[in-house]
């Protein structure tokens, strides 16, 4: 049914939740001296942390972005792949369709944060917010994607687990499939809903 399929990184294929609000929240304690619940930065789940940190109206963006990247280290080992996605992965590859990340990590997040589970061998085109001016929801990395790897939208399947790569999908004319063991809202509007990372494996 799809020729290639796209995923999101943090929340589909990492559960980096824990240590992204923990780091953020310390940043925020130390920068704006304010105290945030984590329940109160889940939007800043999907998106870059510049973008996040304009959000939260943080003064001195540089300072904080470089702290909450440094912070990540220290709850580092929160960090885990979701069961079932490296076997899901290997199956797509043995079966010759070609996947691929589209996700808001710089290159220097994803090399920190991403690299070191040992997925990348399985990824055929990585599309990262250092590729593009503009970011999830805006459909240009999905459509970053479909120039390097020459698929047509229609033939592309992208899997996420938030509004923003929901949206991002829609405007660059991909199917969106809902990772539910990730997401925070089950109730987003998908062409798929996925319980269980296997799921993906009964639309090829």
């Amino acid at each position: 049914m799809y020729a290639t399929v796209i995923f999101d990184v943090d929340g589909t294929l990492i559960d980096t939740e824990q240590a992204i609000l923990l780091a953020l929240q310390r940043v925020l304690s130390e920068s704006c001296q304010k105290q945030y619940a984590c329940e109160e930065l889940h939007f800043a789940l999907g998106i870059p942390g510049m973008t996040a940190l304009e959000k939260l109206a943080v003064r001195d963006k540089e300072q904080a972005l470089a702290k909450w990247d440094d912070y990540m280290n220290d709850y580092f080992h929160t960090i885990t792949v979701f069961t079932g996605i490296e076997a899901v992965l290997s199956e797509l590859v043995a079966r010759h369709i070609p996947t691929g990340i589209v996700t808001s990590k710089t290159k220097a997040e994803l090399t920190k944060d991403f690299v070191p589970f040992g997925l990348m061998k399985y990824l055929s085109f990585i599309v990262c917010a250092d590729d593009t001016t503009k970011h999830k929801p805006h459909p240009e990395p999905l459509l970053k994607y479909l120039e390097l790897s020459g698929f047509r939208p229609e033939t592309a399947l992208y899997i996420g687990d938030t509004a923003y790569d929901q949206r991002c999908a829609g405007q660059a004319g991909l199917d969106f499939g809902l990772a539910l063991w990730g997401s925070k809202t089950p109730d987003l509007p998908a062409t798929h809903i996925f319980q269980k990372p296997h799921e993906i494996l009964t639309l090829l």
